[in-house]
């Protein structure tokens, strides 16, 4: 990764003036942010040239560092920075560009945090917009198409899910008049989507469709260039491949699948893009990611309401609950319930993404307390089907199936 100094100097004034930002991949977190400030301070001064571009390249900047680091400071300036743009553009389509860059932060936050109402506010602000541009009308389609794939998630049938694939091919058709981080966005969501539709419709046409798309990406997006999109198609790529093989029972494919996932940790340091680290260490699966390594995720996503902070601390309670119960530890699960007591009892009130991972975390040890003492855990449906309920209200789709499938162990044992 980069540094402070010649070549970095060099990059950053020849890339400012790119409308493709993939180059922010090279750079970490931290320099994102430098950057995302010089860009703002540029685009407030009066002497600025070209106002509306700079408060729209600032947005994209804070947007991006949000998005690596699940910092809500950094939404809300990026939130700003769109509004500024807003009140800059002198034509019908740079409205459309700040009303489509707003809808992004909207979807960002909805990434992050949850909550269906963002979703709603982005596409409203989609629909609101008349974009005369070709570039900026393929935008609408493909932000168009994205929202609609995390409503189909949210809100899950056949029909939504064919709908949103749909537009989402759609918006692929258009993908040559897109910036090429846009386009991959865009892809990386039609394949998430297609993975969760052709493996519940054992659809071989379509992940076979997905999986030649994802090899492309991967295949375009060298390790020196595009290191995150990498991560991110591995990290796919990785998820299906596994989810085949534990259908078919092939132990070949599953060993490939995590091989895959060592590919995508490998692309970048965790402290380069904090949550895309943390994605792919959750997306291995409950067993897979040790104890040291769950610790580690739950420390860099300690922003309230983050979605990936509750999955990483649910995970981490499940790892250690299964670790006590393993060595027979009774007084070690009961000092885990009581600290986790503590935090569903304080009086200060909580984000319910993690509210609904320390109830999960909770049934996880009580279960495992009353395992080893040969009692039963009283009560514990009642609040893992109250913790899937929130995350599903919240849009959190994998905490509130975990929380679903405790609950499915727990009635068969």
């Amino acid at each position: 990764m980069f540094e402070f100094g010649r070549d970095l100097r060099k990059l950053f004034e020849k890339a400012r003036e790119s409308d493709d930002l993939g180059w922010l991949e090279l750079i970490g977190a931290d320099l994102i942010e430098a950057e995302a400030r010089r860009e703002t301070t540029d685009a407030g001064r009066v002497s600025c040239a070209r106002p509306f571009e700079a408060w729209m390249r600032a947005s994209h900047l804070w947007r991006d560092h949000a998005r690596r680091t699940g910092a809500a400071a950094s939404l809300a300036k990026a939130a700003s920075c769109a509004s500024d743009a807003t009140r800059h553009a002198r034509t019908t389509d740079q409205t459309a560009a700040a009303g489509l860059e707003a809808a992004e932060i909207h979807l960002a936050r909805f990434d992050l945090f949850g909550g269906p109402e963002r979703l709603i506010a982005a596409t409203s602000d989609v629909q609101a917009l008349n974009p005369d541009r070709t570039r900026t009308h393929a935008w609408a389609v493909a932000l168009s198409a994205r929202l609609a794939a995390r409503r189909s998630e949210v809100s899950p049938s056949q029909e939504t899910a064919t709908a949103a694939l749909a537009l989402c091919d759609a918006g692929r058709r258009e993908q040559r008049h897109l910036p090429p981080t846009v386009a991959d966005e865009l892809t990386l969501d039609w394949a998430g989507l297609g993975l969760r539709v052709g493996i519940e419709n054992r659809d071989i046409v379509l992940l076979d469709r997905v999986g030649q798309e994802l090899r492309a990406l991967v295949e375009a997006s060298a390790p020196e260039q595009r290191p995150i999109t990498r991560a991110r198609a591995l990290t796919l790529a990785a998820v299906g491949l596994k989810a085949l093989a534990g259908l078919a029972g092939d132990t070949t494919a599953e060993a490939q699948g995590q091989a895959l996932f060592n590919a995508a940790v490998d692309q970048f340091t965790p402290d380069h893009s904090p949550l895309d680290w943390v994605a792919v260490q959750l997306a291995q699966g409950p067993t897979q990611t040790p104890l040291l390594i769950l610790a580690q995720a739950e420390a860099m996503t300690r922003e309230p309401g983050l979605i990936l902070g509750a999955m990483a601390r649910e995970r981490r309670l499940s790892a250690e609950a299964s670790l006590a119960e393993a060595m027979g530890d009774v007084k070690a699960i009961q000092g885990l319930e009581a600290m986790v007591h503590r935090r569903l009892a304080a009086p200060v009130s909580r984000p319910p993404l993690d509210w609904a991972a320390d109830q999960i975390g909770m049934a996880h040890l009580m279960l495992a307390r009353a395992r080893l003492i040969g009692t039963t855990a009283g009560a514990v449906g009642m609040m893992l089907a109250e913790a899937a309920t929130t995350a599903r209200e919240w849009g959190a789709t994998a905490l509130a199936e975990r929380a679903e499938q405790v609950s499915i162990r727990m009635a068969r044992a």
